[in-house]
C-alpha cells in the first residue's frame, strides 16, 4: 500500500487520511442544500420547480462531465486532476454562497457539479492504484464517509443558518459555505501526498494503461446496469432534496426536518455496509430487485401516515444506501476485467445521472402543479418499481461485452 508508480513509497497513513478527508467533502456541498430550499426560495423568490432544477444541476453536470474524467487523467495524471477538482470544488462552494444576484447560486452550483463529476470517477481509480490488496476496506470507509458526512451536513445547515450574528440570523449563504469547511484540509493533505510523486506520463510511456473498450455503449446488459444506477440515484435525490420540505409541511420545524434528512442518509450508510452480507445468501440473484421494496414502503408511508416521517425516512434510507452499494457492486461484478469495469462505470454514471437529474425536477414540478405531495410521492413509487424490474434482469450472472 502507498507505492507510487516510480516505486517510491508514500506514507500509508497520510494517504489514507487524505482519501478520508476527500471523501468527507464529496457529498456535503450537495446534501446540505435540501434542508435550506425553503429559505432559499423565500429569499430569492424561486418556486418549487426551479428549486428542483437547482438540486438537479450537479447531477446534470455529473452526467455531462463524467466521460471526460478518463481523458483528463490520461493526459495529466490521476493525482493532479483530483487536486484540480478539489480547487474547483472550493471555488464553486464560495461562489454559490456569494452575496449578490441569484445567478451566483446557479453558477456556483454548476462549478460544484463539474468538480464532483471528475472526483467521483477518479477517486476509486486512485484508491485501486495506491492501496493494493486493501482496496475493499478502503473503499468501504470511503463510501461510508460519503454518506455519513453528507448526513451531518444535512443536519447542521439549518441550525447554522439560524445562528445570531450582528443582530440577525446568519442565513442560508453562510450555512451553505460551511458545507465546504473541510476542503482546505483536503487540498493541503492531497498536495502533500503529491510531493515528489509521479505523474502518470511514465506509466503511459511504459504502455501500462489503455483506453477502455468502446463497445460498452452497444451492450444491452451495460444499459441495464446504467438504468439501475439511474433509477436508484433518482429516488435518492428526490428524497434528499424534498424530504425536508415534506417534513416542514406537516408542522415539523426546519431543524427537525434537517434531522429527518440526516437520518435518511445515516441509515443509508448502514444499508450500504449490509450489501456484502445479503449477497452471500441464497437470494443473491434477487437482491437487486428486492432492495427498492423498503423504500416503496417508506414512500407509501409518507402518503398514508406522514406523521411517521422519521420512521419512513429511515426505512427509505436503508434501501437507498443498499441500492447505491448494489449499483457499485454491479459495475464490478458484471465486468470480466478492470478495463471493462472502468468502461462500465463511466457509462453507467454518465447515463445514470441523466436519469437521476430528472428526479428532483419532476418531483418539484408535480408539487407545484398539484399543491400537495401525493403525486410526487407516487412518482417516487413508480421509479422504485422500475428499479425493481431492472433489478430482476440485472441480477442474473452475466458479463458485459461477453457473447451469450
Amino acid at each position: 500500500m502507498g507505492q507510487s508508480r516510480e516505486g517510491q513509497p508514500k506514507p500509508a497513513l497520510l494517504l489514507f487520511v487524505a482519501v478520508c478527508v476527500i471523501a468527507a467533502n464529496m457529498r456535503a456541498t450537495i446534501t446540505g442544500i435540501g434542508p435550506l430550499l425553503d429559505q432559499i426560495g423565500d429569499d430569492l423568490g424561486i418556486g418549487s420547480a426551479a428549486l428542483g432544477l437547482l438540486a438537479a444541476v450537479p447531477l446534470i453536470a455529473w452526467a455531462l462531465v463524467s466521460p471526460l474524467a478518463h481523458d483528463l487523467s490520461q493526459r495529466f495524471g490521476h493525482s493532479r486532476v483530483v487536486l484540480w477538482s478539489l480547487l474547483l470544488l472550493t471555488a464553486g462552494t464560495i461562489w454559490r454562497s456569494a452575496a449578490g444576484p441569484a445567478i451566483n447560486l446557479w453558477l456556483g452550483t454548476v462549478l460544484i457539479g463539474v468538480a464532483l463529476a471528475i472526483a467521483n470517477v477518479l477517486m476509486p481509480a486512485v484508491i485501486k492504484r495506491d492501496f493494493g490488496a486493501r482496496v475493499p476496506a478502503v473503499m468501504a470507509v470511503y463510501t461510508a464517509l460519503l454518506g455519513g458526512v453528507g448526513a451531518i451536513a444535512s443536519g447542521m445547515v439549518v441550525p447554522v443558518s439560524h445562528l445570531e450574528a450582528d443582530g440577525g440570523e446568519l442565513g442560508w449563504r453562510p450555512a451553505l459555505l460551511a458545507t465546504g469547511i473541510l476542503l482546505p484540509f483536503a487540498i493541503a493533505l492531497w498536495a502533500w501526498t503529491m510531493r515528489g510523486a509521479h505523474t502518470d506520463a511514465a506509466a503511459r510511456a511504459r504502455g501500462t494503461t489503455r483506453r477502455p473498450p468502446t463497445g460498452i455503449w452497444r451492450d444491452g446488459l451495460a444499459w441495464q446496469v446504467a438504468a439501475y444506477m439511474g433509477l436508484q440515484a433518482a429516488s435518492f435525490y428526490m428524497l434528499v432534496t424534498w424530504l425536508a420540505p415534506i417534513s416542514t409541511s406537516i408542522g415539523r420545524s426546519e431543524v427537525v426536518a434537517g434531522v429527518d434528512v440526516m437520518f435518511f442518509q445515516i441509515t443509508g450508510v448502514i444499508g450500504s455496509l449490509l450489501v456484502p452480507v445479503v449477497l452471500r445468501g441464497r437470494l443473491r440473484r434477487w437482491v437487486p430487485a428486492l432492495l427498492p421494496s423498503l423504500a416503496i414502503i417508506g414512500a407509501l408511508g409518507l402518503i398514508l401516515a406522514p406523521a411517521g416521517v422519521f420512521a419512513w425516512a429511515c426505512l427509505a434510507g436503508l434501501s437507498a444506501g443498499a441500492s447505491l452499494g448494489m449499483s457499485l457492486t454491479l459495475m464490478a461484478e458484471r465486468a470480466r476485467d478492470h478495463h471493462t469495469a472502468v468502461a462500465l462505470s463511466g457509462m453507467s454514471q454518465s447515463v445514470g445521472y441523466v436519469i437521476a437529474a430528472l428526479g428532483p425536477i419532476a418531483f418539484g414540478a408535480l408539487h407545484t402543479l398539484t399543491g400537495d405531495w401525493t403525486a410526487p410521492l407516487l412518482l417516487l413509487v413508480l421509479v422504485l418499481l422500475g428499479q425493481g424490474v431492472i433489478g430482476a434482469l440485472v441480477g442474473r450472472e452475466r458479463f458485459v461485452l461477453h457473447r451469450r
